[in-house]
């Protein structure tokens, strides 16, 4: 059962969903219990995970970005023999390390929590969690899946259930920012695609060749690897023994690629651009509007604003990390030295969505608007951090999707709760709501002192770390200057801006509604909030307090990716330089 984990963890909700498929429309409870049961079963196994992992076993080769894959699970899903071309190949292929399995455990944790904040809806319930459960697996893949063409699948997957989660469950400009959101992210799918096809018509699997042309037998040693990849080199493999594969390792290593492929280091150009990098910037285009970034963020305040509380905790906690995990798994570990000479632009990019979004968030007076531009200016750090190419600043980013996934939906919720008793979201309607639901409003502070970065709370600790990365960058590789670290800390004193000027506004003060009809309806929470809400404050206090729990996990994967990035990237830069 323990080598089988991460397909439980992946097919549980789409079980749930046959048995729910089958079940009447009219049985509304039973489907809003189904998604509660299949993301309470995803969270259970996730645990599992937890402490079956060894975060400092080593099993990586010496020229890949991969330090402690385990849990590994893989088999022959699509062959196909192209004759002279040789063969292709796509597996099942999933598995998790130490950077992958805190999102699991953040997939699953979040899932479940939208799950129980979904009992609200009252329409169409048994399509609602058809879709539900559909989405819950495909975020879920997107993290353990280590084929590219599989990744792609499930990041594909992921679109299509939000557009109608949105589209027909969200408020009334649902079908703009539906269709908005749909646009946006099948634009970055199809850059994904162009670099995806690119690298498959590039990487051979060395294992498979070496077994198809009969170099190796089964399981062979990093020897024998070594060997199959120097004949390779040499142009001693036949065409029609070459497997050609999606393996996401084996991308990350330019000993498989073909000699003068197109994605191989001494490939072709355009004009004076390798296509290497023209493929890292089709891949980083396209998880940078999943982010999202500015100029590629205006779906999300739309889609955030539309959306059901439920799906707005989805999004905000699950969907924008996707696209940093996409960036760190793809763009930057398969282009190392793409990802140094082009370091300076991405962490201006990270600096200018911090700055930009926090302005924006300053000016809203929706709420659930202003905790969106909050969201694009906190994923500005990841940008940072993986710029900086520090052990400091990777890990300060990953900390910061980690510690994000927990605040943005607590805030989400709590913008939720006070839209499902009036109606209305808008700052200037509401004042001294401390006075009618006090308990609401030790979690709005909570939930804004986490956001805004104050000290004993987990954002402080991502924010921190990505900062100190940046600003050591200069010292270390020289990648960054360090006015980036510095106009970068700016957008924490604007965050704090916006929060403290909500927090006065709608909490303290004296009390106003701007509807009477409103009083009555202004209760302190639920039974149902508490069980949403609490464990996520809890969680940004914990996590503040030990940020080890999650950096124990991490650290050494970090460290082996820093290394790999900062070695290899300088070394391929070397070779393009001196073909």
């Amino acid at each position: 059962m323990a080598n089988h984990l991460l397909s439980l963890l992946l097919f549980t909700p789409l079980a749930v969903a046959v048995v729910l498929l089958i079940i009447p429309s009219s049985q509304r409870l039973i489907h809003r219990i189904g998604i509660i049961v299949a993301t309470g079963l995803q969270l259970t196994i996730a645990i599992a995970i937890y402490f079956q992992f060894a975060p400092n076993k080593s099993t990586s080769l010496t020229n890949n970005a991969y330090y402690n894959l385990q849990l590994i699970e893989r088999f022959d899903w699509i062959s196909l023999n192209l004759g002279n071309l040789g063969h292709l190949s796509i597996d099942y292929f999933v598995a998790v390390d130490g950077v992958s399995l805190p999102l699991v455990i953040l997939a699953a944790l979040i899932l479940l929590i939208a799950a129980i904040s979904s009992w609200t809806i009252k329409q169409h319930v048994k399509g609602y969690a058809l879709l539900f459960l559909l989405l819950s697996s495909s975020v879920v893949g997107c993290f353990i899946a280590l084929d590219f063409f599989l990744f792609y699948l499930f990041f594909e997957f992921m679109l299509l259930p939000m557009y109608f989660l949105i589209g027909i469950w969200g408020g009334e400009r649902r079908e703009y920012a539906s269709i908005k959101f749909f646009l946006y992210t099948l634009t970055g799918s199809i850059f994904i695609l162009i670099a995806m096809i690119g690298l498959y018509l590039s990487v051979i699997d060395p294992v498979a060749t070496g077994e198809m042309s009969g170099l190796i037998g089964n399981h062979p040693s990093a020897v024998e690897i070594d060997y199959v990849q120097d004949q390779l080199r040499d142009g001693k493999i036949a065409g029609q023994d070459l497997v050609r594969t999606f393996d996401m390792v084996a991308m990350t290593d330019t000993r498989n690629y073909l000699p003068n492929s197109t994605l191989a280091v001494e490939g072709a150009q355009w004009g004076n651009f390798p296509l290497r990098w023209l493929a890292f910037w089709a891949l980083l285009l396209g998880f940078v509007i999943k982010l999202p970034s500015v100029p590629l963020h205006t779906w999300l305040p739309d889609a955030h604003v539309e959306a059901p509380t439920a799906i707005s905790v989805v999004l905000a906690g699950l969907l924008l990390k996707i696209g940093g995990y996409g960036i760190f798994r793809t763009a930057y570990s398969m282009f190392p030295e793409a990802a140094l000479q082009f370091a300076w632009w991405i962490g201006f990019l990270g600096v200018i969505s911090i700055l930009f979004a926090a302005f924006n968030a300053l000016a809203m007076r929706d709420l659930k608007k202003m905790i969106a531009y909050s969201s694009v200016s906190h994923m500005g750090f990841v940008l940072l951090g993986f710029a900086s190419l520090t052990s400091e600043g990777v890990s300060g980013g990953l900390y910061q999707m980690f510690s994000h996934g927990l605040i943005s939906p607590l805030l989400f919720l709590l913008a939720g709760v006070l839209y499902d008793r009036t109606h209305n979201r808008m700052i200037a309607h509401y004042g001294g709501l401390t006075q009618k639901m006090p308990y609401f409003t030790v979690l709005v502070i909570v939930g804004f002192f986490a956001s805004l970065g104050l000290p004993g709370f987990s954002g402080f600790i991502a924010e921190v770390l990505t900062l100190l990365g940046a600003f050591n960058s200069a010292t270390v590789n020289k990648l960054l200057p360090r006015w980036m670290a510095v106009f970068a800390a700016l957008g924490l004193i604007l965050s704090a801006g916006y929060y403290l000027w909500t927090l006065q506004r709608m909490f303290f003060g004296k009390y106003y509604v701007r509807e009477e009809s409103w009083n009555e309806k202004l209760v302190d929470l639920s039974w149902r909030e508490y069980v949403m809400l609490v464990p996520l404050a809890v969680a940004t206090l914990v996590f503040g307090i030990a940020p080890s729990l999650f950096l124990d996990v991490v650290g050494e994967s970090v460290r082996h990716w820093t290394e790999y990035m900062n070695g290899q990237g300088v070394l391929y830069l070397e070779q393009m330089m001196n073909r």
